[in-house]
């Protein structure tokens, strides 16, 4: 290793471009840390094994320390060693001894490999994170590269309105890893994802948006390489500017922008899971791989009279501190480098509570949501909160601003209660098939605010959902412990896979119930990958860290009943999409909402209060024309396992358009008779003949 000036010579730079930044003449290193005193820029070999030079940042401008490195060009690889207090007890870190990760790096090359060098402390001392480690890091950590952002070419983005939107929540790999037509060198990588036959088949489904789980750079826990798994999911960022390199296919970080083209292309938006919470740096006994020891005091909360430890909301180890500027600049920066260089259409944010959090705790005028809010880049992509955390009053469903959907887990709950014949259900059940009105409608939030889902990553898929009462997490090695213990599921006489034909019948049968309720539902519908086709996780409700076919779509294993489904499911998306009364764009539309009784009269504040009393009709209708489609429309509920007899108003004439009673989707046809033998656990469409 050279010293300063040896190699190259390094000026005062610019420091209002954070990150590493190409010019075509060098490249402009800018860092944030408040509490720094010295900031060293290490550059490496192109194998990045070797460091060959470390350079002065020469200037500290408003609490960043910024230098220019004439000559040095894209493709260079370099880290940071950040030199200040060790003082843990202050809520101090720094360690140079640690090779850090810039948080504004564009790419990451190799892995985290894991030993006492990624640690600041000694593992073993009895002063645990007070004691001060020297091993050196750098040999055993990813290094940055530098990325010329200006090569990006535009594309077109399909601008789905939100009324049309359909979410389809698909992983990388999962979807990629076992499809027989994906050749094996471009299998789980973002290569083999824009591919045609997976962009095809998403746009067959008629949905609208392929939403990627955690695509951000992320290291494997070490605690799971000791079990030999992985970390599956990818909540466990690293880097925010970065996608993860183990999806990277032949053409590496471009694989990820002809992705994104393939399926803008087809006409379908690339929403990202996004997980700006917490980091892989863990609590107090974590490692130092990049902000901890860049500035532990400012990119983390600590607790007020302990900053040594961390407040942990997000059940993680740590919280981000999006309530300092710098840190939420960092955020804000990495959402419009998404939106407009990598041209993805919007974000899922997991845990999103967390970045609501102001010191007094969930404010919906926080920081991070005026800045979105009023940002002329973000404030006009979709935006999608999991509006819930462990910290104290964390469930905020309903609670986000104006510009925000949210996944609505009360309508997860309540329909996989109706369904499995939960007594008392009804009332909750009509306000979420009618994009729960009581949550929503205020301050100008329309029915779409509602992100309706039956199942998602996170959970049984739609499969197992009707196929255990149990979860079943062995393979992942915590004794079951791990995982949601209320699923809402019922396995109806077996546990598990059976050759019972009669059990399987009402399993399908259930599959086609949930399926349509969520794509007649008002709201904004999202499909889990796999489940159009029944994939299974073999009860395994908690996933993230099986990197293996447990988890990975089984292409090839589809079979008649599963075909079925798929045929029923992309049946029921068209008619959402062709009728415009079943995707409600307004509370305000003049829709005349009518709830019957089997009798055929409307349903009475009596019948609402008997808890057994759980077959239900809804009638939609208008007297003006919709835009689309029909303007009256009936649907009817069976959660009963006996067939039942429900007289239909008597106004018009009825035809079938949709029984889930018959596999066929095709089934339909004139109603003759007043009363329709409504089958057991079966939900019917009608419109008029």
């Amino acid at each position: 290793m050279t010293e300063n000036g040896k190699h190259h010579e390094i000026e005062p730079g610019d420091f209002t471009c954070l990150g590493a930044t190409c010019d075509g003449r060098g490249v402009n290193f800018a860092l944030f840390s408040a509490y720094a005193q010295k900031v060293e820029l290490c550059l490496f070999d192109e194998d990045g094994k070797e460091e060959i030079e470390r350079l002065v940042l020469p200037e500290y401008t408003n609490e960043i320390w910024h230098g220019y490195v004439p000559g040095l060009e894209a493709g260079a690889l370099y880290g940071y060693r950040v030199h200040g207090p060790f003082d843990p007890e202050r809520g101090h870190r720094f360690n140079p001894n640690k090779l850090l990760v810039d948080p504004y790096a564009r790419e990451l090359v190799g892995d985290v490999d894991w030993s006492q060098a990624q640690f600041a402390y000694i593992l073993n001392d009895e002063q645990k994170d007070l004691s001060f480690d020297e091993t050196d890091s750098a040999a055993r950590m990813p290094k940055c590269r530098v990325v010329d952002i200006r090569e990006e070419a535009p594309t077109q983005k399909p601008s789905v309105p939100w009324s049309r939107t359909i979410f389809y929540e698909a992983h990388v790999k999962g979807m990629t890893m076992l499809h027989p037509a994906i050749p094996e060198q471009l299998r789980g990588t973002f290569d083999g994802l824009g591919q045609a036959a997976i962009v095809d088949y998403v746009k067959s489904l008629g949905v609208t948006s392929i939403e990627l789980l955690p695509i951000h750079y992320f290291p494997d826990d070490s605690h799971l390489l000791d079990k030999g798994l992985r970390n599956y999911w990818g909540y466990n960022t690293l880097g925010f500017f970065a996608p993860a390199s183990r999806y990277y296919g032949p053409k590496g970080l471009a694989g990820f922008r002809d992705m994104v083209r393939a399926f803008h292309d087809a006409g379908i938006e690339v929403i990202l899971d996004v997980v700006y919470n917490h980091t892989a740096e863990g609590n107090e006994l974590g490692p130092t791989l990049s902000f901890k020891g860049i500035d532990n005091f400012s990119y983390y909360r600590t607790l007020a009279d302990q900053p040594r430890y961390y407040v942990n909301d997000t059940g993680t180890g740590n919280t981000i501190n999006t309530s300092h500027p710098r840190v939420l600049q960092m955020v804000t920066d990495s959402l419009r480098y998404w939106a407009e260089v990598m041209h993805i259409d919007g974000f899922r944010f997991d845990l999103g509570t967390i970045l609501g959090r102001e010191p007094q705790g969930f404010d919906q005028r926080s920081g991070f949501f005026d800045a979105v809010g009023q940002d002329p880049v973000l404030s006009k992509v979709k935006l999608i909160g999991e509006p819930w955390d462990i910290g104290p009053g964390g469930y905020q469903v309903g609670g986000f601003p104006p510009g925000w959907v949210e996944w609505n887990d009360k309508y997860r709950d309540t329909v996989r209660d109706y369904w499995k014949g939960t007594h008392g259900t009804p009332r909750d059940f009509a306000a979420r098939i009618l994009g729960s009105g009581d949550v929503y409608d205020l301050r100008g939030r329309r029915p779409w605010a509602s992100v309706n889902f039956i199942a998602a990553h996170d959970g049984f898929t739609l499969n197992d959902l009707v196929s255990y009462n149990d979860k079943h997490n062995e393979a992942n090695g915590e004794d079951n412990n791990d995982g949601h213990d209320d699923n809402r599921s019922f396995n109806y006489g077996a546990e598990g896979p059976t050759k019972d034909e009669g059990i399987n019948a009402i399993r399908e049968r259930q599959k086609r119930n949930f399926l349509a309720t969520l794509f007649l539902s008002h709201g904004t519908p999202m499909l889990m990958a796999g489940d159009e086709f029944g994939r299974s996780q073999m009860g395994n409700n908690n996933g993230y860290c099986q990197d293996s076919e447990l988890s990975w779509l089984h292409w090839d294993d589809r079979h008649g009943s599963s075909e079925a489904l798929r045929s029923f499911t992309k049946h029921v998306i068209t008619l959402r999409q062709e009728h415009s009364i079943l995707r409600r764009e307004n509370w305000r539309d003049g829709l005349i909402v009518t709830w019957l009784n089997a009798g055929g009269g409307e349903q009475t504040e009596e019948q609402w209060e008997d808890e057994a009393n759980t077959i239900i009709g809804l009638r939609l209708s208008r007297d003006q024309p919709f835009e689309e489609g029909w303007d009256d429309v009936l649907i009817l509920f069976n959660p009963h396992d006996g067939d039942v007899g429900f007289t239909l108003p008597g106004d018009k004439h009825w035809a079938l358009e949709l029984s889930t009673s018959n596999p066929d989707a095709r089934h339909r046809g004139m109603v003759d008779e007043q009363v329709l033998q409504l089958r057991g656990r079966s939900l019917s469409l009608l419109r008029p003949a």
